[in-house]
């Protein structure tokens, strides 16, 4: 038997970015992608380039069973939110292709782009699982996701994304929280910083 879609709304700690949760999975629990244009997601997501026709999308994120839009300043979400669920919802229901494949990670990409290239350590499983247990559940509450980039010299790495990009709580959470915890357990973590800053 199939259930109706459904999709509801969850204010993020970001204003500009709006959660919209599925009853069902749009992604396999662990993944997700984003895409700041029309041109990223050629190819990739028919569902991401459909959303950029609205003229007030810009970024995409998906993750487990939730989209996390972020909108222009100059539209308010009151006007707005409605017209994305039922968009989302259809989407869903009709059973179209929200991926068709995954884009090469943006973290490597822009890592081998940047100049820095981090090498493995020991201690990057730890973070790793560290980040997993504790901290992917808080922030894909939020409507986003941090991703582990690397470790050196003391200094722990991450990529935000989703809500958690742009957001202004992003520097209380990193600082606050996730450094405060991966100190915690590993007293070779001097510092967290985020990558795309």
């Amino acid at each position: 038997m199939n259930l109706p879609v459904t999709v509801y709304t969850e204010i993020t700690p970001n204003p500009t970015t709006m959660k919209f949760v599925a009853n069902k999975y749009l992604l396999i629990t662990g993944d997700s992608v984003e895409f700041s244009s029309t041109a990223e997601a050629k190819g990739y997501s028919p569902f991401a380039e459909e959303l950029f026709k609205f003229p007030f999308v810009q970024n995409v994120f998906i993750a487990a069973n939730f989209v996390t839009i972020k909108k222009t300043d100059n539209v308010p979400w009151d006007f707005i939110t409605m017209e994305l669920r039922e968009f989302i919802k259809t989407w869903i229901s009709d059973g179209k292709d929200l991926i068709i494949q995954m884009p090469i990670p943006k973290e490597k990409s822009e890592a081998t782009h940047s100049k820095k290239i981090f090498s493995s350590t020991e201690l990057d499983d730890p973070i790793r699982s560290l980040l997993d247990e504790y901290v992917r559940p808080a922030v894909e509450n939020d409507g986003g996701a941090i991703d582990y980039v690397g470790f050196e010299n003391g200094t722990v790495t991450l990529l935000l994304k989703g809500s958690c990009a742009g957001c202004p709580s992003s520097t209380a959470t990193l600082k606050g929280g996730i450094e405060n915890l991966l100190k915690q357990h590993l007293p070779e973590v001097k510092e967290v910083v985020a990558f795309n800053e």
